[in-house]
């Protein structure tokens, strides 16, 4: 696939530009410079084909990360095909545009230059000084406004070689989004699947202050691994609200959630982020992370003392894993995939209603007055999640204890106890 990539100094609205080209809010967005630190992706698709689009911290910026993110500008640039140059539009060139000028010119890759903030037409008169730069016509565009970026889109794909136009519908990839309490080593197990350090990795609290996105492969199967920022308490920075805002939302819109687990710091937080994918549908995998930290003769106690934490999730699959040693990193791959299918299982209405028969025989039904409930029939109109839907005489006759006889049946004999299947009541008279 073809690769663009957005470069620039701090704050002149990269971010912006890539949510802007992606169509939706992807990358945390503040008036802060150094929001974004790592490597985000994502796949822009357009009537001449698709590319995937980088985003990347800001070069030039002071910031105390600054070395780890020129390595991984670097990197993204190894294999770009066309540099976005953003700078901003409405504000007097700087020191900072100038040196991130000649980088870039000493990395001889094709470069757009693209003026951004450029809210007001009248604006573009002004642009002048942007020639200084050296790579011609600078495209004004308003990620606020929506401007200019047909003429982007145009630009982008006239220097990009044709040769390698892509088209049609994007290959299906599982989306697994790693969460977990800030320093809980999500970045660290990130980096040691990708066998690179795409992300940057601190002792500090906070280091992710974004969700990002990594297509990766393993054995055949496509992955979006979605690194996300940790979720505190109470977040100390508008930065880390938005941040963690994402994070929820990352969790909403992956497929299988990682849930990275300190075997020495556990707690509500868990069971709370748990709940969150569960509510949403989304399975959850149990990564406890930093297991080379613990030794051999307290793995027993370890474990012991994570299950009495975590007790309510003892249902969910757990792997027992290790960034610096890679224990078991194939392993978290391989469960991902599994419960993504599982999560995708449709059972056929004839089977399902077997099923049914079988487990009504083994109860009593409730009833209300005399009148007992009777189940008509069940049907699995959507999956991931699963849902199933019973079709019923009375739906106010259904109790709380026969809805959990129901789920504990569904989850033990059609094999969905790890997932967050759901079961809906309806009401319908009996035929005849």
């Amino acid at each position: 696939m073809h690769r663009v990539v957005i470069v620039g100094r701090p704050n002149v609205g990269k971010s912006s530009l890539f949510n802007r080209l992606l169509g939706k809010r992807s990358a945390v967005v503040a008036d802060v410079p150094g929001v974004t630190r790592d490597l985000k992706e994502g796949v822009v698709e357009t009537d001449r084909g698709r590319f995937l689009l980088v985003d990347t911290g800001g070069l030039w910026s002071g910031d105390r990360w600054e070395g780890k993110i020129r390595e991984k500008v670097d990197r993204a640039l190894e294999d770009a095909e066309v540099v976005l140059f953003a700078v901003d539009g409405r504000a007097e060139l700087t020191q900072a545009d100038l040196e991130v000028a000649e980088y870039l010119r000493k990395k001889g890759k094709p470069v757009v230059l693209v003026a951004t903030k450029v809210d007001d037409p009248g604006h573009e008169p002004y642009l002048g000084p942007l020639y200084a730069l050296g790579f011609g016509d600078p495209i004004p565009t308003s990620s606020a406004h929506a401007r200019g970026l047909e003429d982007l889109l145009e630009a982008i794909w006239e220097k990009l070689p044709v040769r390698h136009i892509e088209s049609g519908p994007e290959v299906a990839a599982i989306r697994l989004a790693l969460v977990g309490r800030p320093n809980a080593g999500k970045s660290s197990l990130l980096n040691a699947l990708l066998g690179e350090e795409r992300v940057i990795v601190s002792e500090e609290p906070g280091t992710t202050r974004d969700a990002i996105d990594v297509r990766f492969s393993f054995r055949g199967q496509d992955f979006v691994l979605v690194d996300t920022a940790g979720i505190r308490k109470r977040p100390e920075t508008l930065v880390e609200e938005l941040a963690i805002r994402r994070s929820l939302r990352a969790i909403e819109e992956a497929d299988v959630v990682l849930l990275v687990v300190d075997p020495f710091q556990v707690g509500d937080r868990e069971l709370k982020l748990a709940n969150h994918a569960l509510g949403a549908g989304k399975p959850v995998l149990l990564a406890v992370s930093k297991w080379d930290r613990v030794a051999k003769e307290e793995a027993p106690k370890v474990r012991r003392e994570l299950k009495a934490k975590l007790a309510h999730l003892e249902h969910l699959p757990r792997v027992f894993t290790s960034a610096l040693t890679r224990q078991n990193l194939d392993r978290l791959l391989t469960e991902a995939a599994r419960l993504y299918e599982l999560n995708h299982t449709r059972i056929p209405t004839a089977e399902l209603n077997r099923w049914l028969s079988v487990w009504t025989a083994r109860v009593q039904l409730p009833n209300f007055k005399g009148k007992p409930l009777k189940l008509l029939y069940a049907t699995q109109p959507e999956v991931a999640p699963p849902t199933f839907v019973l079709f019923v005489n009375h739906p106010e006759f259904v109790t709380r204890s026969f809805e959990n006889y129901l789920k504990n049946r569904i989850g033990e004999d059609l094999g969905l106890k790890e997932v967050p299947f759901r079961l809906v009541f309806r009401g319908r008279r009996e035929e005849g």
